[in-house]
């Protein structure tokens, strides 16, 4: 699912108005998450859904997100739109686990390259301007 699905979301809701977009959908009314865009809230999940719809021609239920509204927030945030929280939700900033140190690297032993093989020239029959066989007789001229 793309940005683009969920704009042709938007649109739609626009169009047809809250009340008649979530009834038409089967979506119940969720002030938890709301979509921002250009000013408008939105609700997160049913706009989800019908974005879904455009992209695989099937309408997903808020059932349907399995982790809950954070796994429909994590979608819509990663394709650049912004979600707001319900008010009183306080997140920890994620912890990243401590790298381990890289080992040394070995030092480089250099690697010996074959001399350049020069390729004798091509001698040409001066009678004939032909290519001379490895023989330096002209097969046809003599």
């Amino acid at each position: 699912m793309s940005k683009q699905h969920v704009l042709q979301a938007i649109a739609e809701h626009d169009d047809r108005g809250r009340e008649e977009f979530l009834q038409l959908y089967g979506f119940a009314p969720s002030y938890e998450h709301t979509l921002v865009h250009e000013g408008r809230s939105y609700d997160a999940r049913a706009l989800l859904g019908l974005a879904h719809r455009f992209a695989t021609g099937r309408l997903a239920s808020s059932d349907e997100f399995d982790s809950g509204p954070e796994a429909a927030v994590a979608i819509l945030r990663k394709r650049g739109f912004e979600v707001t929280e319900p008010a009183g939700v306080v997140r920890a900033a994620p912890v990243r686990a401590p790298r381990a140190p890289r080992a040394p690297r070995a030092p480089r032993t250099p690697v010996a390259r074959p001399s350049a093989v020069r390729e004798a020239p091509v001698l040409i029959c001066p009678t004939c301007s032909m290519a001379l066989p490895a023989t330096g007789r002209c097969d046809s001229c003599d």
